[in-house]
């Protein structure tokens, strides 16, 4: 089938007939041809897996551990569970870190675990838990230690948060646990809220000592994959802005401490994050809004809207004057690799809003993207934050602590007043706000929450993309059919791909990729064995 005979309203009712009845009917909610209407369809997200359908998901605790705690250097993460829980969210090839001298405590490298057993499981961990704390304590004197639960934790009862109470009285230093067990949520993104909501109980706003500047701004949801964080530092610095924190790329427990200080917070994966900026405004007074540093135009775009923000001539003339030096080399690049790009396809399926932000680099690159989806996304990042109030609370949300976060009288302080908020909207500023996904994809694309296995083979044979990010999972199922899959999620060894260097490197990696000839002498399964199908008898 030729690229322009596609329909993919044909393909999803031919994948839809392969499955029993009622997973059909589920299944159906959760893929949108998309309409391309300025109020985007409703999507069916944030729903637990079908049972034997193979998913691309994570569980709640590497959502906790892995992805939000998992950056930050001087807090021990121990993991209370079996060892292979903490293999599992070690992350040394995905996050990266830069101490600032070769003493600074740094414990990236490290994999700390209880290593529960069998006997831990029948008579219970918490005395084992308790050891390994001390035993963590003594040998490297860490400001913080982190201690997460696994399933094995949650099943037989024992109380994390008792004993890091115990643990901080008797060792001095912040403990503080989480009970982030795997089976809580429906997927990695009940963690994500799991770890904003105990930063926000134990570690955000314990320092009110600041850097100097003009200009301060927390930065949410960047995790320094591939060094991205390293090059939005460099830009940052360029322009004269303050990085008070980062949640949680290149991270401390300090930056942490001190979050509350800053005058702004920018979101960039919204999923994993707008819990914190959210409970941060309503507490110390810090007004957010979304940003995306993944493409050249997107990170000129936000970083105009930062300058527009603080209203300050020399703070936009800076930043103008970064942008051109910056879009110079970007615009070289452009123009030798888009003719070998120009008209490609690709297809994204990852977590965060990394399947929408990634959109923005192969659209510079000529490419289109004609499908994406989500690993863990909840409808208001395919539909945008509007919808929240028509969200119904379900069974596995409210696995999920809510806190109640009053106003902190002593520290809270406006950084606009209602009149210069109501300003900035009317100069674009959409403050707690956020589009979705959908609202920037092309009509007739295929827009897929929760892939399944069987979901992306069949869209590869059908459409035969020329580059598919995902994962891990997929990366070698997808190479074995011939098409060529780029990790979004720990770069495959690349990057950094945020900012304007990041962007070149990009372009030049997707050049290689979509134009290296030995994935053309790959035959897909299907091309070279015979399929034995059946269909299910009524």
């Amino acid at each position: 089938m030729s690229k322009i005979e596609m329909d993919p309203q044909h393909w999803k009712e031919e994948v839809l007939k392969k499955y029993p009845t009622k997973i059909a009917k589920k299944r159906a909610k959760s893929i949108l041809v998309h309409d391309g209407e300025t109020i985007p369809q409703e999507i069916q997200a944030n729903v637990r897996t079908i049972p034997g359908i193979i998913t691309q998901r994570g569980c709640t605790y590497a959502g906790c551990k892995g992805v939000v705690l998992g950056p930050t250097r001087d807090i021990i993460n121990l993991v209370h569970g079996p060892i292979g829980c903490s293999f599992y969210a070690w992350l040394t090839r995905r996050n990266q870190t830069k101490p600032p001298t070769l003493d600074s405590p740094n414990f990236m490298n490290y994999c700390f675990s209880t290593d529960m057993q069998d006997s831990n499981i029948v008579f219970g961990g918490e005395l084992k838990l308790k050891q390994a704390v001390r035993e963590v304590f003594q040998l490297f004197q860490p400001k913080s230690i982190g201690i997460f639960s696994t399933c094995p934790v949650g099943l037989i009862g024992d109380d994390v948060h008792a004993v890091a109470r115990e643990m901080k009285e008797e060792l001095g230093i912040n403990i503080f646990g989480f009970s982030c067990e795997g089976y809580k949520g429906v997927s990695q993104s009940a963690g994500h809220h799991i770890a904003n909501n105990q930063l926000m109980k134990h570690v955000i706003g314990l320092s009110d000592k600041a850097p100097a500047g003009k200009y301060k701004v927390n930065m949410l949801g960047e995790y320094n994959i591939g060094g991205d964080a390293f090059e939005l530092e460099r830009i940052f610095e360029k322009c004269g802005l303050t990085l008070i924190s980062s949640f949680s790329g290149n991270s401390t427990i300090e930056q942490f401490e001190r979050a509350h200080n800053a005058d702004l917070n920018v979101v960039m994966c919204h999923r994993s994050i707008n819990y914190v900026a959210e409970m941060m405004e309503k507490k110390f007074g810090i007004p957010w809004f979304k940003v995306n540093f993944i493409g050249a135009d997107a990170t000129a775009k936000s970083l105009r809207k930062i300058a527009e923000y603080f209203e300050d001539q020399e703070l936009k003339d800076k930043v103008e004057e970064v942008i051109t030096e910056e879009l110079k080399i970007v615009k070289e690049t452009i123009n030798r690799i888009y003719p070998n790009t120009k008209g490609k396809l690709a297809m994204m399926f990852v977590g965060g809003s990394r399947a929408h932000h990634y959109q923005e680099l192969f659209t510079e690159l000529g490419m289109s993207t004609v499908s994406a989806g989500y690993e863990f996304g909840h409808r208001d990042d395919y539909e945008g934050r509007r919808v929240l109030p028509s969200i119904k609370v379900d069974a596995d949300s409210r696995n999920i602590e809510e806190l109640t976060i009053e106003r902190d009288e002593t520290r809270y302080n406006p950084r606009k007043t209602e009149q210069e908020m109501d300003e900035l909207r009317k100069k674009g500023i959409d403050f707690n706000g956020y589009d979705g996904m959908m609202a920037d994809m092309a009509k007739g694309a295929l827009v897929i929450d929760d892939l399944s296995h069987y979901e992306m083979e069949k869209l590869i044979e059908i459409y035969h993309p020329d580059v598919f990010c995902a994962g891990i999972k997929e990366k070698y199922c997808v190479q074995k059919m011939g098409v060529p899959l780029k990790q979004l999620h720990s770069y495959d060894y690349g990057g950094p791909y945020a900012g304007f260097e990041g962007a070149v490197n990009f372009y030049k990696d997707i050049d290689m990729i979509v134009n290296t000839s030995i994935w053309k002498m790959i035959k897909a399964p299907w091309e070279a064995e015979p399929i034995i199908e059946a269909e299910y008898a009524v």
